[in-house]
């Protein structure tokens, strides 16, 4: 064998006997792993029985999409202010004119993955004045699906309360004179929300009919 063939098969036993450094292994992950898909479970606070939804995301979507994915979750109609709270880190809509303190930071400028990081619950604000808090919790990491071309509702249950009800306190004492005729606001109640109201009620297909447009 010729002399110069021994010395590649030198220089490449060298290679392969090398390890790769920590930092470049990690490095290449970061480049070539796409952010995984996640399972969320989303719960407003407050309120018995349970209004939840759980959802199907891909880590990889920024903030902005995902709060207009948890409108259309739950069945919010939208217009109102909102917020995402991370541990201490706010993400939401910065007003240059109204500096908020904590600092609100751009919400379409990070992907969920990366306002994640090791935490597997976080927070979303919808409406300061009714102040709807969703805690959100991950339920579950999955490989990314290249085939997830939108968000997906697996689950859910009971209602989304009606718009500018009042927040929990409101929306109990809504629940408490609609489902009572002796009450004394309930006429005004049964008016103000278009003749009846269902606390029950929650479709799925409706729910997936929603979010089909929205599309990554």
């Amino acid at each position: 064998m010729a002399r110069g063939a021994h010395g590649a098969r030198r220089a490449a036993s060298r290679m392969r006997a090398t390890p790769m450094a920590p930092s470049r292994k990690s490095a290449l992950r970061s480049i070539t792993s796409p952010a995984p898909d996640y399972v969320l479970r989303v719960e407003l606070q407050h309120i018995k029985p349970a209004i939840w939804r759980q959802i199907v995301v891909p880590g990889s979507i920024r903030l902005r999409k995902l709060h207009v994915i948890l409108l259309l979750a739950m069945g919010w109609e939208g217009g109102h202010a909102h917020e995402f709270v991370f541990r201490n880190t706010h993400y939401g809509e910065p007003d240059p004119d109204y500096p908020s303190d904590p600092p609100m930071l751009d919400e379409a400028r990070v992907t969920l993955v990366k306002a994640l990081g090791a935490l597997k619950s976080f927070t979303y604000i919808y409406d300061y004045g009714d102040n709807w808090q969703h805690r959100i919790k991950v339920e579950k990491a999955l490989p990314a699906n290249a085939q997830l071309r939108s968000p997906l509702c697996l689950d859910g249950r009971n209602a989304c309360p009606p718009e500018d009800v009042g927040g929990a306190p409101g929306y109990i004492d809504f629940l408490d004179a609609i489902i009572d005729p002796s009450h004394e606001e309930h006429n005004h109640f049964l008016k103000w929300c278009g003749g009846s109201f269902d606390p029950d009620a929650f479709d799925l297909d409706l729910a997936n009919q929603r979010l089909f447009e929205v599309k990554f």
